[in-house]
């Protein structure tokens, strides 16, 4: 399913929150299990929507928003498949975790 020639970063312990949904549109709490694959860069710095907001809340920074694809444990114990979506700065770290989408 997932190539043999991706980039793959390995998170133990990491807890996220999902900010939006694309079936649902409500919170809920996940774990990433395992490690985030095929990670892309898709906007950095004033493409950015929000470089102001992130800015302000975690600091300066080399902001990139970033996606790749994880298992990810949910709050009521199902392991979904999901592409993720966050922001991250070096220095700083990942910030704002979200699942966009199931891909499994």
């Amino acid at each position: 399913m997932l190539g043999s020639h991706m980039e793959c970063v390995i998170h133990p312990d990491f807890t996220g929150r999902v900010i939006r949904s694309t079936s649902e549109g409500s919170w809920m709490n996940f774990e990433i299990i395992g490690a985030i694959c095929q990670i892309e860069t898709f906007a950095v710095g004033h493409s950015i929507r929000v470089l102001g907001r992130l800015k302000k809340v975690y600091g300066e920074g080399h902001w990139r928003k970033r996606k790749g694809i994880a298992t990810v444990c949910l709050s009521d114990g199902t392991i979904r498949i999901a592409e993720l979506h966050w922001y991250e700065a070096s220095g700083i770290g990942r910030r704002e975790i979200k699942i966009k989408r199931f891909v499994d």
